[in-house]
C-alpha cells in the first residue's frame, strides 16, 4: 500500500467522480482508476460501486475512508514535525570548544549574537580529536582548536594567538612583580597536564623554558584547576601555566597570575571547518570571529 493510492481514494471519495478527482490531483484519469483498482486488489474488498453514471462508497469502502484519511493526517504531521527540525538545525549553530577560553569565547558569543540574533549556539567539549571528527561528520559546524593547524579533510582558519601567564603562589617573592622572566622560575617544579593529554601547550612551554636556557623540572601532573591552584598555592613553591584570557576570569585568591617578559610564549587557536561554501549559521560564526581579537 502506498500513500499516492491513499490520496488517490480519498480524492475519488469526496468527489465520487474520477474525472473530478484526477483534475483535482492535476494527474491523468487512467492513472487514478488503475492505483485504485490496484489498491482494491491488495485490501481484497471493493472500495467503490461503479456504474456508467455514478460512483459511490461501498460499506468497506466507508470504512476504509476513515483510516485513510488517519494515515494522510499523520504524513501531514510527520512532515511539518520534519519541517519545523530542518528550520531549527538551520538556526542551531553547533560549535566545538576548547577548555580555557575564558574572555575569548565570552567575545565571540557575543559578536555572533550581534550579528545573528536568530541562531542558537550549541556547545559541544570534548577531546581535540574527537572534536575534529564530528566536524567531519557533519555533527558539528566547526570547532575551536588550540595548536594544530592541519588535518585531514578539513580547514583551519587562523583565529587569535593567547599569552600564555604564570600562576604562582602569591606569596612567592616573584609574584611581586608586575613580570616574570621565565629563566626565574627555573628551580621550582611545573605542573603541567601530561604531554598525550595536549601536545601543543605541553611542547610550547618546554621549547619556551629550554629558549630561556633551562630544562624545566616536572612536578606533580595538572589535574584540575581547584586542586592544582590549591596545591600551589599551600604547597611546596611550584608554578603552572594558564591562557591569559582564562586567567583573567580565573577565581584564585592565593593565586597571582604574571605575564612573562617578552618573549612570552603563546599558543593560536584555529576554527576547524569543513571545505566548501559555509552555510549561513557559519558564514555569521566567521565574522564573528574576525570581529574577536
Amino acid at each position: 500500500m502506498e500513500l499516492r493510492q491513499l490520496r488517490y481514494f480519498v480524492a475519488v471519495a469526496e468527489e465520487l467522480h474520477f474525472g473530478r478527482a484526477a483534475e483535482r490531483l492535476h494527474i491523468v484519469q487512467p492513472t487514478v482508476s488503475q492505483q485504485v483498482r490496484r489498491l482494491e486488489r491488495e485490501l481484497g474488498l471493493d472500495l467503490f460501486d461503479r456504474t456508467t453514471r455514478t460512483v459511490s462508497l461501498t460499506a468497506a469502502g466507508q470504512t476504509f475512508l476513515t483510516h485513510a484519511r488517519t494515515m494522510l493526517r499523520a504524513e501531514r504531521s510527520a512532515v511539518e514535525a520534519m519541517a519545523a527540525l530542518r528550520a531549527e538545525q538551520e538556526t542551531t549553530l553547533r560549535l566545538g570548544t576548547n577548555v580555557g577560553l575564558g574572555t575569548r569565547l565570552d567575545a565571540l558569543l557575543g559578536a555572533l549574537a550581534e550579528r545573528a540574533p536568530q541562531i542558537t549556539v550549541e556547545l559541544v567539549s570534548a577531546p581535540p580529536a574527537t572534536r575534529l571528527q564530528q566536524v567531519r561528520d557533519a555533527e558539528l559546524d566547526a570547532a575551536l582548536i588550540r595548536g594544530a593547524d592541519h588535518g585531514p579533510d578539513l580547514e583551519f582558519l587562523p583565529l587569535w594567538s593567547d599569552p600564555l601567564v604564570a600562576a604562582l603562589p602569591a606569596a612567592h617573592p616573584l609574584a611581586g612583580e608586575d613580570q616574570v622572566k621565565l629563566a626565574d622560575l627555573a628551580e621550582l617544579p611545573l605542573r603541567i597536564t601530561p604531554r598525550e593529554n595536549n601536545p601543543h601547550l605541553v611542547d610550547t612551554v618546554v621549547e619556551a623554558c629550554r629558549a630561556a636556557g633551562f630544562e624545566p623540572r616536572m612536578g606533580p601532573a595538572f589535574t584540575n584547576d581547584q586542586d592544582t591552584l590549591a596545591a600551589i598555592a599551600t604547597g611546596k613553591p611550584s608554578w603552572t601555566v594558564y591562557y591569559a584570557s582564562q586567567a583573567s576570569v580565573q577565581p584564585a585568591p592565593r593565586i597571582a597570575f604574571r605575564p612573562f617578559i617578552e618573549p612570552a610564549p603563546a599558543i593560536r587557536t584555529y576554527l576547524a571547518v569543513r571545505p566548501g561554501p559555509p552555510t549561513p549559521r557559519l558564514r555569521a560564526l566567521l565574522d564573528a570571529c574576525a570581529a574577536v581579537d
